[in-house]
């Protein structure tokens, strides 16, 4: 077998951890049936919607349309391999449900609206970085950003829900009570900011104003509550794991279980760099900075990410 040209493996070599990911899940005791499952149709999911418009279009935006309904793979792979009618099962489909099927409903709507007939500026921004790390084959520097989208869904993304839908203990715990409490508190939190967006942006276009930064509400006291809510979402899921996570211990080898819970956190880890420094925040800002006028007081008197109160600048 010919080895891969190391000007190959350089764009796919940060693939390894997701390719760990779904092995440690098909090794499992528990979870081989549902991440073989998951794996065909995050595969066929992410060829057709994302990867083959990339190659016709050169734009990699159409992953915002693959990403959030791989999520809703995962729901259903989860409901229909699992007891899809017990109440934790239904409630973590349910959740997984409503995460991705309002972000590629969000997207649709973009796209039907023509938004994706140019490169989103988040994505556009990726090309600043390949120029800087020497990937000069933007192509496939593209694509395999967008299969390692998938590769999250099929990996360390799964894990929450195939962990909780795997525990059939009658008894709800008080910490998976506590993670959904703290999961629709941020997924109302990620809505209003987003509600509070919208209207913002419906009155500057009324007024003629495309260069008004939104700053009022929740933009008051982050300047990204909306990624702030999404991340959070996923901490609440993942501390409603913690009791299922501990009940493998007595299917699942040591190896296993430990694969699977630094892997949910991985989670955490993979969300928050990617809404503040890959496709969230910090591209947003490049741009914003250049287009609107007061957007750089508003970064020097407003976090970022975490909320809080303004300062006096």
């Amino acid at each position: 077998m010919p080895a891969i040209p190391p000007s190959v493996l350089k764009y796919f070599s940060f693939l390894l951890p997701f390719v760990l990911g779904v092995a440690l899940l098909l090794a499992s005791t528990t979870f081989t049936t549902a991440a073989l499952l998951n794996l065909i149709g995050q595969s066929v999911l992410f060829a057709l919607v994302v990867c083959l418009p990339l190659y016709r279009t050169g734009r990699m935006s159409y992953v915002d349309i693959g990403w959030p309904f791989g999520i809703v793979i995962i729901s259903a792979v989860v409901f229909a391999l699992l007891d899809g009618y017990a109440p934790r099962v239904a409630t973590i489909s349910l959740i997984y449900l409503l995460v991705g099927g309002r972000m590629g409903l969000m997207a649709l709507g973009h796209l039907r609206h023509g938004a994706l007939q140019e490169e989103l500026p988040r994505y556009a921004y990726q090309r600043r970085r390949w120029a800087k790390t020497g990937k000069n084959n933007t192509m496939l520097a593209a694509q395999s950003e967008v299969i390692a989208q998938g590769a999250f869904n099929a990996s360390f993304l799964a894990y929450p829900a195939f962990i909780i839908g795997a525990n059939s203990t009658p008894a709800i715990h008080v910490v998976e009570f506590a993670g959904l409490a703290v999961w629709v508190f941020a997924f109302l939190f990620e809505e209003t900011a987003d509600r509070q967006k919208r209207g913002f942006i419906r009155e500057q276009l009324i007024a003629g104003d495309r260069t008004a930064v939104c700053d009022g509400g929740l933009w008051a006291y982050s300047r990204h509550p909306n990624y702030f809510g999404q991340w959070m979402g996923w901490n609440g899921v993942l501390i409603a794991t913690i009791p299922s996570w501990l009940a493998l211990f007595a299917t699942e080898s040591f190896i296993i279980w430990i694969g699977l819970a630094l892997g949910s956190g991985l989670v955490s880890y993979f969300m928050y760099n990617t809404l503040v420094y890959y496709s969230g925040a910090v591209p947003s800002e490049y741009y914003s900075v250049k287009k609107r006028p007061g957007f750089a007081a508003y970064q020097a008197r407003t976090n970022r990410f975490f909320p809080g109160p303004q300062r006096d600048v």
